[in-house]
């Protein structure tokens, strides 16, 4: 599987189709489309603009995925942070200083 492929691949997971990707990334329609078909090779400036969307650019140019912290986490630990990540600002703020208190 080439870059291009793997492009598309992860464009799809995102759930968009080809023109809603290329606007957002900053490309055009007919860009994208030679992009995933390996006619072209993205630019630095693309790739950003794509990162910045939520594409794995580093699996879209080698191939390989980075474990992400969450797949890392047991169950629980990833429930726990699950929970810590809805809270509002406040609430946070109080999460935080009862675990440094914890640390001392």
């Amino acid at each position: 599987m080439g870059i291009g492929e793997r492009l598309k691949e992860e464009r799809e997971r995102l759930g968009l189709n080809q023109t809603e990707f290329a606007a957002l990334a900053g490309a055009s329609k007919n860009t994208q489309y030679n992009y995933e078909k390996g006619e072209r090779s993205p630019d630095a400036n693309y790739l950003a603009a794509a990162a910045h969307q939520g594409v794995d650019i580093l699996y879209v140019i080698t191939g390989q995925r980075l474990p992400s912290p969450e797949t890392s986490l047991a169950a629980g630990e990833a429930e726990i942070l699950r929970q810590i990540r809805s809270l509002d600002t406040e609430d946070r703020a109080a999460v935080e200083r009862l675990l440094a208190a914890f640390n001392r």
